[in-house]
């Protein structure tokens, strides 16, 4: 997915409304107007760098003519201490915006690092790692941006993104098959439908209703073996992908990947990943 720069305005618009509030009286009791700044992002630990669009679309919400001159690349890997990027403007606006452009790089670079961490854990498979849902309300965009930075890929974006059949609608619908042939009379034609289980008794259900995609939930890497063999045996499972979820981590997510899935979806790297450490120093502008 693409940054959709009217959408990250509109964001970033009212994460400004919020912090700003007023004004800020802090910048206006203390600072002339007039004052120059030389703001420097400053990372301070090893990480993936990511969200310098966002970062400088704070600012220019606040001052469209300003543009953050960039040193490294997103998703470059910088070790600590590296200098990220530099802006120059009026030192009341960069004050203004310092601490959400932070915030936003932070967490995203954070996502990023998280993200690649998993990726690299799982070279040399055929397998993809992917985000989830679970990001935070009104950051999605970012979050999942992120992922793609640290060299993830996008489940759906949202419930009206595609059909992923879960328990609880299993349970409301009266069973997979029900659930599936029910969908597979109301979607449209590009829509495929991912069913989720969490035993062989649903797999081969699933398999016999004709589900595109299955998701293999909380199963340990030895079951997930198995049930792919299940499926790749199955005349009717030659063309299903498989996905696996739950319980996955860093220390397993290869015996994931080794088992066969296409897919592995995480939702720590977007729910539990560490805020990256990044310092914004002003000094005096020209």
């Amino acid at each position: 997915m693409q940054i959709d720069r009217n959408l990250l305005f509109n964001s970033i618009t009212q994460f400004l409304d919020e912090d700003l509030g007023r004004g800020d009286i802090t910048t206006q009791s203390t600072v002339l107007d007039a004052t120059k700044g030389r703001g420097k992002f400053l990372a301070k630990q090893e990480m993936i760098v990511a969200g310098l669009e966002v970062a400088e679309a704070v600012f220019n919400c606040l001052d469209p003519e300003l543009q953050i001159e960039a040193f490294v690349y997103e998703g470059e890997f910088v070790k600590a201490n590296t200098e990220i990027a530099r802006l120059d403007g009026p030192a009341n606006v960069l004050l203004a915006g310092e601490r959400l452009a932070l915030n936003l790089m932070q967490r995203m670079s954070g996502i990023a690092t998280l993200t690649s961490k998993y990726v690299k854990a799982i070279e040399g498979t055929s397998a993809r790692i992917v985000d989830t849902r679970k990001t935070m309300p009104g950051l999605r965009m970012i979050d999942k941006y992120a992922v793609q930075i640290g060299g993830g890929h996008n489940h759906r974006f949202g419930l009206d993104d595609g059909i992923l059949i879960k328990d609880n609608h299993i349970m409301l619908a009266g069973g997979i098959e029900a659930a599936v042939k029910r969908a597979r009379d109301r979607a449209g034609h590009l829509h495929k439908i991912e069913v989720e289980v969490a035993s062989f008794e649903q797999l081969q259900e699933a398999i016999n209703v004709g589900a595109d995609v299955i998701m293999l939930d909380n199963m340990h890497p030895s079951q997930v073996m198995e049930a792919v063999q299940i499926v790749r045996k199955s005349e009717k499972g030659k063309n299903i992908i498989l996905e696996a979820s739950g319980g996955i981590t860093l220390e397993n997510v290869a015996d994931y990947a080794k088992a066969g899935v296409e897919l592995i979806s995480i939702g720590a790297i977007t729910h539990s990943a560490s805020a990256m450490d990044i310092s914004f120093k002003i000094g005096l502008g020209h």
